[in-house]
């Protein structure tokens, strides 16, 4: 399947501008070629590509609407990395095995600040297209931990960190739940402030297993072990 992005009203289909540069210019496609187009919102497209100079169109043959999405819904709000590679690429996998949301959380221990918001959420999109999702997952813009804690619920969010003196669950033993919402720390982990803060805050804390992992792969894991949840 050549699956691209872009926008589906009605019965009529745009390719997204950047896609239809790539495809003329990049994958030199050809006219009638036949391609999948999605716009991220469980809706798909089917037909004969259309090259007109250069641009790139569809004529459509079939629009599939409110394909179904994945289930459990997971969102994961997670601390950038002093290296930003080793987030796009948590970012990259996370979406390959179906997560619905990610959140950038700047920490108390938190180094890198600045984050291109934009550049992730392409990175989200190729990924997408890459493992053939019709639903794209919300990429949120970066926000304190504190300002995050104000739209959540405590009933269905957890957090991980590595405090083996504070008390923690078994991840085998969180109950599926149709919706579910993990904080990861940065490097470093979260403080023993910010880990009472969000207890306080009524979120549960659970232990990703007796190695420390490296917050790109703690955010990876619990991704596929959600993952695994969905083949259930």
């Amino acid at each position: 399947m050549k699956l691209f992005y872009g926008e589906i009203a009605g019965d009529k289909v745009i390719i997204n501008d950047e896609e239809q540069q790539h495809i003329v210019k990049v994958l030199r496609m050809k006219d009638g070629e036949n391609i999948y187009v999605t716009d991220g919102k469980g809706n798909l497209a089917s037909g004969k590509l259309i090259i007109e100079g250069k641009k790139a169109g569809l004529e459509v043959s079939e629009i599939k609407k409110r394909l179904p999405d994945f289930s459990p819904k997971l969102h994961i709000a997670i601390a950038p990395t002093k290296n930003i590679d080793r987030i796009e690429f948590f970012v990259e996998k996370a979406v390959e095995m179906g997560i619905s949301e990610i959140s950038i959380i700047i920490t108390e221990k938190t180094e890198r600040k600045n984050i291109n918001i934009d550049k992730i959420r392409k990175q989200a999109v190729a990924a997408s297209k890459q493992s053939l999702r019709f639903h794209f997952p919300v990429i949120n813009d970066a926000v304190k931990l504190t300002d995050f804690l104000k739209n959540i619920d405590p009933e269905h969010t957890f957090v991980a960190h590595c405090h083996e003196n504070l008390q923690r669950t078994e991840l085998k033993d969180i109950p599926l739940l149709e919706q579910v919402t993990f904080l990861i720390g940065p490097e470093g982990d979260f403080s023993e402030k910010e880990i009472s803060f969000l207890a306080d805050h009524k979120i549960k804390a659970v232990s990703l297993g007796n190695q420390r992992l490296r917050t790109e792969t703690a955010g990876i894991f619990v991704a596929a072990w959600n993952y695994f949840n969905m083949m259930k």
